[in-house]
């Protein structure tokens, strides 16, 4: 019986042991520089286009494994509008986030109805997604960068949470955040355990609860303690941390997330129990569209212009992160939580290899081989439960 629980609980926590691994390794390979201040914040921010991809990528693979080939182009088709509005046309830029994130919401629409209603292929209708707004961003960027982007454009993004306490070499504002953070997450962890058991269900061993909080908790302090050293909480974490819990209470609490697992797990008997599955597909890749805008901002914001070729291979990095992070290649499988990792550890990939000074075609190959590891893995998992 034991051997099961620690069985079940490696299965479970996989991706989260591979992941403290891969930052062992990569900490050992670099002499320690991989987890210095400075690092720390790079990965955050270099990846913040990954977190909120991989965020929306997940409602659509929920639906059946379907993907979004089209992200990539529209975070550079977005950009592109928001940086024309901004710098060529001198609108406001609070004005110019509303114009992106509809033009965004719009983009997941169209896809959404093409793919919902008219039951044309995900993979055909953002494949055609990815053509036209690449070619769409040249035309609006006549083949030019736009450059840079308003200040008060750029403090959303680039700035960091002032020190309330005035600390000297430590933020310690930063700091108590990540205390703050991790004892939220152990209250809701166990309040979550309690009230299962209260109503009959089952529930996982103590042990393994205890373990995850406690290694959960230590990562964040000790995330935000490395923050703290350099320049503290970076807006852009803030960013991902409200799409990271918008999201996840969406997939685990809410009808519509429920709906979504169950038209990924049988879209038949998904019709038959009364559920619109057109209107969940049409959620999903609408969502996508969003999300995307979303991106896009934070995209131009880091590199502080608008470019063609932003957004180059980002569904690639989206659709790892979600496959790596435990995400079933045939839908119906799949938490934030999971997509989280995955992307994490795509990003420490990159990160650690980069300073290793690693050629980037290698680091391809490594990335190739790591997301096809788990796609295999997932694959022969469901063999063995059958």
């Amino acid at each position: 019986m034991k051997s099961k629980n620690i069985s079940t609980f490696l299965k479970k926590y996989t991706m989260i042991i591979a992941l403290i691994v891969v930052v062992l390794f990569f900490t050992w390979k670099t002499g320690g520089r991989m987890l210095l201040p400075q690092n720390i914040n790079n990965l955050i921010a270099q990846n913040a286009y990954v977190f909120i991809l991989a965020t929306g990528m997940l409602l659509c693979i929920l639906t059946g494994g379907n993907i979004d080939l089209s992200v990539g182009s529209v975070v550079c088709f977005v950009g592109a509008v928001g940086a024309t509005f901004m710098v060529n046309k001198g609108v406001n830029p609070y004005v110019a986030i509303l114009i992106m994130l509809g033009t965004g919401l719009l983009i997941g629409v169209w896809q959404g109805f093409w793919i919902a209603y008219r039951r044309i292929p995900p993979f055909i209708v953002t494949l055609a997604g990815m053509l036209m707004f690449r070619g769409l961003s040249n035309i609006v960027l006549d083949g030019f960068t736009i450059a840079p982007m308003p200040e008060e454009y750029l403090a959303l993004f680039n700035q960091y949470i002032v020190d309330f306490f005035h600390g000297e070499n430590l933020n310690i504002t930063c700091l108590l955040f990540g205390i703050l953070a991790a004892i939220i997450f152990t209250v809701i962890t166990f309040k979550g355990r309690h009230s299962k058991i209260k109503k009959g269900y089952a529930v996982g061993s103590l042990q393994g609860d205890i373990i995850k909080c406690v290694v959960i908790s230590a990562v964040m302090i000790a995330v935000t303690w490395r923050l703290a050293q350099y320049k503290g909480l970076p807006n852009i974490l803030l960013w991902i941390g409200v799409i990271v819990l918008i999201y996840a209470y969406i997939t685990s609490k809410t009808t519509t997330g429920r709906y979504l697992y169950a038209v990924g797990g049988n879209e038949k008997a998904a019709q038959l129990s009364g559920i619109n599955t057109n209107k969940v597909y049409f959620f999903a890749y609408a969502n996508m569209g969003l999300l995307a805008a979303v991106a896009a901002m934070v995209t131009i914001a880091r590199l502080n212009s608008a470019n063609p070729t932003a957004g180059d291979s980002y569904e690639m990095d989206a659709i790892g992160s979600c496959f790596i992070g435990g995400a079933s290649a045939y839908g119906g499988s799949g938490t934030i939580a999971g997509v989280i990792v995955g992307a994490t550890l795509m990003g420490v990939i990159n990160l650690g290899m980069s300073i290793m000074g690693v050629d980037a075609n290698w680091q391809k190959v490594v990335k190739g081989a790591v997301l096809l590891a788990a796609v295999i893995f997932d694959v022969e998992s469901k063999k063995r439960a059958k």
